[in-house]
């Protein structure tokens, strides 16, 4: 089969010819029909976040129908609409049976641990198969497996309570998640802050009030619109140590601040008057859950999370075109959401 593949740090990725995998025991075939192309993926390639053994397929946003069955499997049947819950883990530990599987020791991360979905097919144990609703296309069930899922799981960590006020650090594709679920779970106001004029416009059409932080202090405006409160939640997706740190500026007495963005280089907190002093609370986000995704997938069915025009570029299996992708997202430019259509 056809597959797009990370064979050296720093460098381009390859287009190869792999064999087929097979399903084993208590695992599913499933041919890829979409991929998305997350800024994890740039990480990757960079080695900001660590991906291997080399070489690996790249690739954790991933959707496509059961292609076939190893023994042992009973839940789902060839032909099923699928997406794929990225993480790999024992499922009999500690962490595991206490819903928490992203801390499993064991754990694996389809695209970072093991092959991903930059190909034509992949292999998945089944209990990390999840329906895919007849009304969601195959391109925005890939993206809801990480972008809409992490904001969902951020959303939940910061326990949003309807009536509630939020500040969303990143309009990518995690950050439109994040708008429509946060206006979706009762938010009464939601501010949109980045740096792309583009990108706030399709951010104000989900409901989100933008802030242009090319041309403000997001901080200063937000305290300004809030007659100086701030709000009660701040998500920040974006992984940069400035807007890490105006996600916790921004907040409320007794506001809490979901980090979720990745980046290696710590930022400074004013302990006393922006958390002791505020009962402010940080919070981080390791990815998400397998129990959110039946509730992340009927909010998708009923259209109180439409991704249709988050999807804004669908790019063929080929090394040139995704590497022109990864090469925008490590600029923080690029498209809202980029999916791979084999």
């Amino acid at each position: 089969m056809k597959a797009v593949r990370l064979t050296e740090i720093g460098r381009p990725l390859e287009g190869q010819e792999t064999p087929a995998p097979v399903p084993g025991y208590g695992e599913v075939l499933v041919r890829i029909k979409a991929a998305g192309i997350c800024h994890s993926d740039a990480h990757y390639r960079a080695g900001v976040s660590y991906a291997g053994p080399l070489p690996i397929t790249l690739g954790h946003e991933i959707a496509g129908v059961v292609e076939a069955l190893g023994p042992g499997t009973a839940r789902v049947r060839i032909g099923d609409r699928v997406a794929l819950h990225y993480l790999v883990t024992c499922g009999q530990c500690y962490h595991c049976n206490r819903g928490h599987e992203q801390f499993c020791a064991a754990a694996e991360m389809l695209g970072k641990n093991r092959d991903g979905g930059y190909a034509e097919f992949i292999v998945v144990p089944e209990r990390g198969v999840v329906s895919l609703p007849d009304e969601v296309g195959f391109e925005q069930g890939a993206i809801m497996m990480c972008s809409s899922s992490t904001s969902f799981h951020a959303l939940r960590k910061a326990r949003l309570q309807a009536g509630e006020t939020v500040a969303v650090f990143g309009a990518g594709g995690l950050g439109m998640s994040a708008i429509q679920l946060a206006k979706g779970l009762g938010a009464a106001e939601v501010y949109a802050v980045d740096i792309n004029r583009d990108k706030l416009v399709l951010a104000s059409g989900f409901g989100a009030i933008p802030v242009l932080a090319a041309d403000v202090d997001p901080v200063a405006l937000i305290r300004e619109l809030t007659h100086g409160r701030g709000v009660d939640v701040a998500v920040e997706l974006i992984g940069l140590p400035v807007t890490m740190r105006q996600a916790v500026q921004v907040l409320a007495p007794q506001g809490r601040a979901a980090l979720a963005g990745i980046t290696r280089v710590p930022f400074e907190v004013d302990s006393y008057q922006e958390v002791i002093g505020r009962e402010a609370e940080i919070i981080g986000v390791s990815d998400h859950l397998l129990q959110e995704f039946p509730l992340l997938m009927e909010f998708a069915r009923r259209g109180v999370l439409d991704l249709s025009h988050v999807v804004t570029k669908t790019v063929p299996l080929d090394a040139g075109a995704i590497n022109e992708t990864l090469d925008a997202l490590g600029r923080w430019g690029g498209e809202v959401r980029t999916v791979i259509v084999p």
